[in-house]
């Protein structure tokens, strides 16, 4: 497809680009570009490193990983009322 691009067509393609969006925004355009190859490279490598993965369906019990600790009522009493889940009863 570009087999038969020349120094000159990819001269007249930057010129273009030129005229499109002006100078000052080049470096901004460039910038956008390569931040979007970074996101793009990290989620590939993410996606091969997932399939390389053993299945956590596979792991025999022996295997199995530790699950995190539950939280404790009180905690989370605490978190959503913005008080202590052991209060004195009124008398």
């Amino acid at each position: 497809m570009f087999q038969n691009l020349t120094g000159w067509h990819l001269l007249i393609v930057l010129v273009v680009i030129l005229l499109l969006f002006g100078a000052p925004k080049l470096p901004g355009l460039a910038r956008s570009i390569g931040q979007s190859m970074r996101i793009f490279r990290s989620e590939v490598k993410t996606m091969k490193d997932e399939n390389t993965e053993p299945d956590a369906d596979e792991a025999t019990d022996d295997e199995a990983p530790a699950k995190p600790a539950a939280k404790s009522s009180t905690a989370a009493t605490k978190s959503s009322t913005g008080k202590s889940g052991t209060s004195k009863p009124k008398s």
